[in-house]
């Protein structure tokens, strides 16, 4: 038995979680908050079959689509002014995790 942390975006956490349960996979969503960009992710706990581990993370990577963002930069200008700026940042896509699990039940 294996246990598959996904950790995605919350844009694309709805149609995954969908796939997944039409693919006969039990999920449990957990939402989160990434460090980087403070922005919404979901961890998604997708329990399954050592056989089946592939299977769920080629749904994983069909609905966890990279993109870029803008984000904003400020920097300080002489004589206390500010600047916003913006960069491009890669997001989305998925950071998965596949442990063993050494015990499960389903009370």
């Amino acid at each position: 038995m294996k246990l598959v942390f996904a950790i995605v975006s919350n844009d694309d956490s709805t149609l995954l979680i969908q796939a997944l349960i039409e693919a006969k996979y039990s999920v449990t969503k957990l939402s989160t908050t990434g460090g980087f960009l403070k922005s919404g992710n979901t961890t998604l706990l997708i329990g399954t079959e050592e056989k089946e581990v592939d299977n769920v993370i080629s749904i994983i990577k069909s609905y966890s689509k990279q993109r870029v963002q803008p984000m904003p930069v400020i920097s300080s200008k002489e004589f206390g002014m500010i600047q916003s700026q913006f960069i491009d940042v890669q997001v989305g896509g998925a950071t998965i995790f596949v442990i063993d699990v050494d015990r499960y039940e389903k009370v």
